[in-house]
C-alpha cells in the first residue's frame, strides 16, 4: 500500500481475508439494522455497516482478486477522469478527488464511493478490507461536488478517529471470520507517515473555578481525565497540562477540557449561588428592529403572514444579464442551491407555489430578506428588503362579504400605508419598464427610487406553474429604514374647528393622469387644503372624443377659526383656474 497524497489520507489501514461465502447476515444483525433504518444486503456489506454505527469509523470492502497485482494507492488523478461508481453512473473527476487506486486505474472515490468493477457480488471469495483516517474538508467537497451524500462521506465530513483505524479493522475482521467464514490471510497493513501529535491543553483550577462555578479537588480532576483518556503531562500547583485523546478532535481550549468535567461529574453536583452577577447587555440595532417589528406587526394585522425564504437559490431562475453580476456558490449544496439570490421575487414564488399546490389559494405574504450581488473582482454587496406577495381573494368570502380579488390597486394601497406608518411620504408614484412585472410602477422618496411594484408577468408565474395572478412589491429597506429613521412623526390634537369638503368634475384628455392634476392642485400651495382625492373617473362617448371625466374631492381645514363660504370658494376658484390653465381641463357644471 502506497500514500501519494498524505494531506488528504494521513492514514490507511488494510487487511486480506480469504475463502469467505456471502450470504444473508444473521437474523439478529438484520433486525439491529433495519432498526436504525439500514437496509441488509449480504453478510459483507452489513458487518462494515455495522462497525460503522458502533464506532464511527467507515469501512470498506474490495474484491481482492480485482485488484490489479493486488496494489493499493492513494493517489488524484487527473482532471476529466472517467469512472464508473457502484450505481452504474459513469462520472467525471475532478484532480482534487482523491481515489484508492490499483495499479492501473481508480477503485473507489475515497471516503465517499466504491467502484462498480472492485465491489462485493455473489462471487466473490476474497477481500480486501479498509480503514482510514481521511481529510473532512476533501471528503466534503467531493461528496458535493459529485452529489453522493453517503453514510461514510457524512462521517469522514465531521472527523473521525485517527488513532483507531486499526483497532476497527481488527473488529471488523474477527466478526467476518465468525459470520462469513473463511481466513485472515495478511497481517493488518497500517500506512501512517505522519502520526497525529495529541493536542495539548493547559488547564488551570482557577479557572475551572470561575467557569463551572464548583471548587474541585486536583484529584478528583485527574481522576475524571484519566477515565476519559487524557494524559496528564504536566502538573503544578495551579496548573495542569494534559493531552487530549484522538478520538475528542473538539478539545482545543480550556473551557473544552472545563466542559468535559462537568459532564462526567454532573451539573446536578454544582450548587447554585445565592446571588447572580451580571452585566446588562448592550441592545445595538435597537431603533432599525423596531421599525422591522412595527411594520411586521402591522401587516400581520392586516391578514398577512411572514414567510422566510433561503437566500441560496437555483440560477435557472434568472437570465444571463443578472448572473454576471450574482454571488455564485464555490461548493454548492445541490445543482438547485446553487447561487446567491439578485433577486426576492423567484424565491417567494417558490412559497406561493408551494402553497397553491395544496390548495391555499388566497395568500398574502410578507418577507424581510436580502439579495445579493457583485461588482468587480471582490466586490460583493447585500441590500435587505421588504417584499410583499398577494394572490387569490383579499377578504374570505361569506355570508355578509363578497369575494374581492387581489388587484394591482389593493397592493399599492398596502404598499403605501406601510410607508406611511413610518412616517415616510412618498414623492409620487413613475411608470415603469420591467422584464418581470406588468403595469408596474416605482415610488420615489427623497428622489431615491425606494419602491417598485406590480403583477407578476405570465412567464415568469408559468416557470412556477401558476395560474392565477400574483402581486408583487419590493420594498428598498436598508434606504427606507435610513428615512425612516431620520423622520420626525409629529402628533397634532384633533381639530377643533370643522373640515369642509368639495367636490369637483373635470373634463380632461384621457392621457392625463391623476398625478398630473394633485401636482397642479399642489403647486398652488393652499395653506388651508388638508386632502385630495380621486373618487371617480368616467369615459362616454358624451364628453367627446378622447376625453374622459375625474371627479376629485377637496378636503379643507383652518386649525384657528371655521372656514367661510367665501374662503372655500376662493380657493376652490383657485384650483379650477390652475387645471384650465395647466391641463386644459373642463370644470363640469
Amino acid at each position: 500500500m502506497t500514500i501519494e497524497n498524505t494531506d488528504a489520507c494521513r492514514r490507511y489501514s488494510g487487511v486480506s481475508i480469504a475463502n469467505i461465502s456471502i450470504a444473508e447476515s444473521p437474523l439478529w444483525m438484520q433486525q439491529r439494522l433495519k432498526a436504525i433504518g439500514v437496509r441488509p444486503i449480504n453478510n459483507i456489506v452489513d458487518v462494515t455497516n455495522y462497525i460503522q454505527y458502533e464506532t464511527g469509523q467507515p469501512l470498506h470492502a474490495f474484491d481482492a482478486d480485482e485488484l490489479r497485482d493486488r496494489q493499493i494507492i492513494v493517489k488524484n488523478l487527473t482532471e476529466g477522469t472517467e469512472f464508473v461508481t457502484l450505481d452504474e453512473k459513469k462520472r467525471k473527476l475532478s484532480s482534487e478527488d482523491l481515489m484508492i487506486c490499483d495499479a492501473k486505474e481508480g477503485i473507489c472515490i475515497a471516503g465517499v464511493f466504491g467502484g462498480l468493477h472492485s465491489g462485493v457480488t455473489d462471487k466473490t471469495r476474497n477481500i480486501f478490507l479498509e480503514s482510514a483516517w481521511f481529510n473532512p474538508v476533501d471528503i466534503r467537497r467531493t461528496s458535493f461536488r459529485h452529489g453522493l451524500r453517503t453514510d461514510a462521506a457524512t462521517r469522514f465530513e465531521k472527523g473521525t478517529d485517527i488513532g483507531n483505524t486499526a483497532n476497527v479493522l481488527k473488529r471488523a475482521s474477527m466478526m467476518i471470520k465468525e459470520i462469513c467464514g473463511g481466513e485472515i490471510a495478511s497481517d493488518i497493513v497500517d500506512v501512517y507517515p505522519n502520526p497525529k501529535e495529541k493536542v495539548q491543553v493547559a488547564l488551570r483550577y482557577h479557572y475551572l473555578k470561575k467557569l463551572s462555578g464548583k471548587n474541585y479537588h486536583p484529584d478528583t480532576v485527574k481522576e475524571i481525565l484519566g477515565v476519559l483518556g487524557f494524559d496528564i503531562i504536566k502538573e503544578g500547583m495551579d496548573e495542569l497540562v494534559v493531552a487530549a485523546p484522538l478520538h475528542k478532535p473538539d478539545i482545543l481550549l480550556p473551557a473544552d477540557v472545563v466542559e468535559e468535567i462537568i459532564r462526567i461529574d454532573g451539573l446536578d453536583n454544582i450548587e447554585i449561588p445565592s446571588f447572580i452577577t451580571m452585566t446588562p447587555s448592550v441592545e445595538e440595532n435597537y431603533a432599525a428592529e423596531t421599525l422591522r417589528e412595527k411594520c411586521a406587526n402591522y401587516l400581520v394585522g392586516l391578514g398577512f403572514n411572514e414567510i422566510v425564504t433561503n437566500s441560496i437559490t437555483n440560477e435557472a431562475y434568472f437570465e444571463e444579464m443578472e448572473l454576471q453580476e450574482s454571488v455564485k456558490m464555490l461548493n454548492s449544496l445541490s445543482a438547485g442551491l446553487n447561487t446567491m439570490r439578485p433577486s426576492m421575487l423567484e424565491t417567494g414564488l417558490e412559497a406561493v407555489a408551494y402553497n397553491l399546490n395544496r390548495k391555499n389559494n388566497d395568500l398574502k405574504f410578507f418577507d424581510f430578506g436580502r439579495t445579493y450581488n457583485k461588482q468587480g473582482s471582490g466586490k460583493y454587496y447585500e441590500t435587505e428588503h421588504l417584499c410583499i406577495y398577494i394572490t387569490g381573494s383579499v377578504i374570505e368570502t361569506g355570508w355578509r362579504d363578497k369575494n374581492t380579488k387581489a388587484d394591482f390597486f389593493y397592493l399599492k394601497g398596502v404598499t403605501v400605508s406601510s410607508l406611511k406608518l413610518l412616517g415616510v411620504q412618498p414623492d409620487g408614484f413613475e411608470l415603469l419598464t420591467h422584464k418581470k412585472l406588468l403595469n408596474a410602477l416605482q415610488v420615489r422618496i427623497n428622489g431615491s427610487i425606494m419602491v417598485q411594484l406590480g403583477e407578476v408577468n405570465n412567464s415568469l408565474r408559468g416557470r412556477f406553474d401558476i395560474k392565477q395572478p400574483v402581486f408583487f412589491a419590493d420594498i428598498n429597506w436598508n434606504a427606507l429604514r435610513v428615512q425612516a429613521e431620520h423622520t420626525q412623526i409629529k402628533i397634532e390634537d384633533v381639530p377643533k374647528f370643522p373640515v369642509v369638503f368639495r367636490d369637483l368634475a373635470i373634463i380632461v384628455s384621457r392621457e392625463v393622469k391623476y398625478e398630473q392634476a394633485e401636482s397642479v392642485v399642489k403647486k398652488l400651495k393652499l395653506d388651508d387644503l388638508s386632502g385630495i382625492k380621486l373618487f371617480d373617473v368616467f369615459e362616454s362617448e358624451k364628453l367627446g372624443e378622447g376625453k374622459k371625466s375625474m371627479a376629485i374631492n377637496f378636503t379643507f381645514l383652518d386649525k384657528e377659526k371655521t372656514l367661510t363660504d367665501t374662503e372655500t370658494d376662493g380657493m376652490m376658484n383657485k384650483i379650477m383656474a390652475a387645471l384650465e390653465r395647466e391641463l386644459g381641463a373642463e370644470i363640469r357644471k
